[in-house]
């Protein structure tokens, strides 16, 4: 449990580096720390700053324009 909690909060603290890169760039990053870590069943989105929701931001991209949200689980379908 502790190493899921630790991928967010390690996202949240590099998230200055990351504000300038591509949302695709950046989320394929994100991604590939979280597979690392062992988690399954999540989702990665680029939304719209301020539409969040519930979600956990990991990072943000296109200058700060959108934000790259987590959240654990299987995608809605």
């Amino acid at each position: 449990m502790k190493c899921v909690m630790l991928v967010p909060v390690l996202a949240l603290a590099a998230m200055p580096a990351f504000a300038a890169k591509s949302c695709d760039d950046l989320k394929a990053e994100v991604a590939a720390k979280i597979d690392k870590k062992g988690v399954k069943n999540y989702t990665l989105e680029a939304v719209k700053k301020g539409e969040e929701g519930d979600r956990r931001v990991v990072g943000t991209c296109e200058g700060g324009k959108k934000m790259l949200v987590y959240k654990r689980g299987k995608a809605a379908a």
